[in-house]
């Protein structure tokens, strides 16, 4: 019993860690794995480097955005951002 209370430090830190990172992260990549999936033609989306467009063609691993009139580009799907919202 008395070798029990060296290991409650321990126990206790992993329960922060977990509480503080493990499970917010994984419910951000949770939320985002759910917009990569709900991705379709016509929505306006920002690229991780800064690039907005609108998505023109769509299949399971890449996208096709206008940027520009005449002016497409294919990215990875994971090279989404975000989904602008019309307002």
């Amino acid at each position: 019993m008395e070798n029990i209370g060296a290991f409650i430090p321990i126990i206790l830190l992993v329960l922060v860690f977990y509480f503080l990172l493990w499970r917010p992260q994984q419910k951000q990549q949770k939320i985002r794995k759910e917009m990569l999936e709900s991705l379709k033609k016509g929505d306006r989306v920002v690229t991780i480097g800064g690039i907005h467009g609108v998505i023109k063609d769509i299949d399971e691993s890449s996208i096709s955005l206008r940027v520009a009139d005449n002016l497409n580009l294919k990215f990875s799907r994971a090279a989404v951002d975000r989904v602008i919202e019309e307002e």
